[in-house]
């Protein structure tokens, strides 16, 4: 896993061909605006969250944000120990993003 300034993010994710972005916040974050193409995954959702990330191929980039990126801190190092060896976590998370977002 790595952390990513906002700019170091949306940079390597931009150049990245393997990249999929992973939004692991509640629906309810969801409305208030998110980053176009994010597949969403709460991670609140416990062993549901667990049984989605199974499903996803461990040799793509994966590019995971929340509200203050603590909790998609928390699902890189899940992923990590489910096998995915890259992982980028938003530093500061959605609330501080910059780039484009739906709302």
């Amino acid at each position: 896993m790595s952390d990513l300034s906002q700019q170091e993010w949306a940079s390597q994710l931009e150049n990245d061909s393997n990249a999929v972005i992973i939004d692991v916040r509640t629906e309810e974050e969801i409305r208030e605006g998110y980053i176009p193409n994010a597949i969403h995954l709460d991670i609140y959702k416990g062993q549901e969250f667990i049984d989605a990330i199974e499903k996803l191929d461990t040799d793509k980039s994966y590019y995971l944000y929340c509200r203050s990126g603590a909790r998609s801190g928390q699902a890189c190092s899940i992923m990590n120990q489910l096998g995915f060896e890259k992982t980028y976590n938003l530093m500061g998370g959605f609330s501080n993003w910059t780039g484009p977002s739906t709302q």
